[in-house]
């Protein structure tokens, strides 16, 4: 029984520590406290300092020393140790939420590399889901996107490996690989019978976070694909060069398939449109996990009509700009429901360059809402949906058909505008609707009624 005490000291000592770190932000480098003197008694249950007890129900540690120490003896192939206890805290943390995870020291390489925005891989934004790993969103120009991965597929297999029984972790390792290297993806869909396979391409993944262009006079458009830690600003500078373009009347702010990223970059998205008040507060067990981001800087596009478009995977920061703006009656939210991710995940730094990423608290709307597995609502519900172009009636005669008709003195061609929406309808049925709402707002501004 020497052997299980020890364990059972052994991990206590490290429950400890997990349970005395202190709170930091992501990135945020925390030394471990000192440890707890423990004695080790020649009776076989361990004698723990009083402060500990409410947080170490011995008679559990007793068992799961008696399990570690079986597995270690026991197991078919000989796994060291320290193995077995780094599984043990993977297992503890799968158990909590599909966000909640142990990093080592590659994945803290990886945190790193998807908040700056370049790394190697596919370009999937993904969570576990009964045991596969469910698309939250491929990204912008990236090999999952082009290769027809969509938000809501459920992965199966990769390559001839099954997902079922792989970490997150793992499945995330086995997408990624030498850039031109070739994995077959295996997917469940909703709606499709048999599974799809895919063969993509790994690529370096340079995720552009944000792109606008004029898409029609008067008309312009944001695209967000991730929230990284320059978000805020280009973004900002974005708005500076559209209205440099040309007066504005509308903006068109596309949140679609965007998986979210850096909390604060979120609020400081939404401090672009916002002139002042609360953007997103969160709430947690640790006292500096209640948070609160308000407005500090002007609406930079002063009070321009602006409608933005969400969907199944639009999710966590990006359901922050959405919620904000949408309490504050800033913006009209147009698509379908989001994905419902309303809670933060906090880095706690442990020894040995290693660390756990833990969901600390929740985050709410500027009104008090929660979106933790309910997603943000749309004011205006739009499906994705396939146009097909009408066949025009080729008898059917219009006065310019005429013989001698008059012509109109007028040579501007005002169908040009219809002709380009219809296009914009063709190949973006949503971004279309976005359009049509504002171009009607504006009309009804510059028409009032009395």
């Amino acid at each position: 029984m020497k052997l299980v005490t020890s364990i059972n000291v052994t991990f206590a000592v490290a429950l400890w520590i997990l349970s005395g770190s202190t709170f930091a932000q992501e990135g945020e480098q925390t030394p471990p406290p000192p440890l707890p003197s423990v004695t080790i008694p020649e009776e076989k249950e361990p004698i723990v300092e009083e402060e500990l007890q409410p947080r170490l129900p011995l008679n559990e540690l007793r068992v799961f020393a008696e399990a570690f120490d079986r597995v270690s003896s026991a197991y078919v192939k000989e796994i060291d140790d320290r193995t077995l206890l780094e599984n043990a805290i993977r297992g503890m943390l799968s158990q909590l939420d599909p966000h909640s995870a142990y990093l080592d020291r590659d994945s803290f390489s990886e945190l790193q590399e998807n908040t700056t925005g370049n790394y190697g891989g596919l370009g999937l934004e993904v969570n576990m889901d009964d045991g596969f790993v469910r698309v939250i969103a491929p990204m912008d120009d990236t090999p999952a996107a082009r290769g027809g991965i969509e938000p809501g597929d459920l992965i199966i297999r990769l390559d001839e490996a099954p997902v079922k029984g792989m970490s997150l972790n793992e499945a995330i390792e086995a997408m990624r690989g030498e850039p031109g290297s070739v994995v077959k993806v295996t997917v469940i869909r909703d709606g499709e019978d048999q599974p799809i396979e895919m063969d993509l391409t790994r690529e370096v993944i340079q995720v552009a976070s944000v792109r606008s262009r004029i898409i029609e006079d008067g008309y312009a458009y944001i695209r967000i694909a991730q929230f990284q830690s320059s978000t805020g600003s280009e973004v900002e500078k974005a708005v500076d060069k559209l209205q440099q373009d040309g007066a504005l009347k509308g903006l068109i702010l596309d949140l679609r398939n965007n998986p979210g990223g850096v909390l604060q970059s979120a609020v400081e998205v939404s401090d672009v449109f916002i002139d002042d008040g609360l953007i997103v507060y969160t709430s947690g067990r640790l006292s500096n996990a209640d948070l609160r981001f308000s407005a500090t800087t002007p609406d930079a596009t002063d009070g321009l009509p602006i409608v933005v478009l969400v969907n199944e995977g639009t999710a966590s920061a990006s359901e922050i700009v959405a919620g904000a703006l949408q309490d504050h009656g800033r913006a009209v939210i147009m698509g379908v429901s989001t994905f419902g991710k309303g809670s933060v995940q906090t880095i706690l730094p442990l020894n040995n360059e290693k660390a756990i990423k833990l969901t600390t608290s929740l985050y709410f709307t500027p009104n008090g809402r929660s979106i933790q597995a309910e997603g943000i609502v749309p004011d205006i519900w739009v499906d994705r949906s396939t146009v097909t172009r009408a066949k025009q009636n080729p008898f059917r005669v219009k006065e310019s058909n005429l013989p001698g008709h008059l012509d109109n003195a007028d040579e501007e061609d005002r169908n040009a505008p219809a002709r380009r929406s219809a296009d914009i309808a063709l190949s973006d049925y949503q971004l279309n609707e976005a359009l049509t709402l504002l171009k009607g707002i504006n009309i009804l501004a510059r028409n009032p009624r009395g």
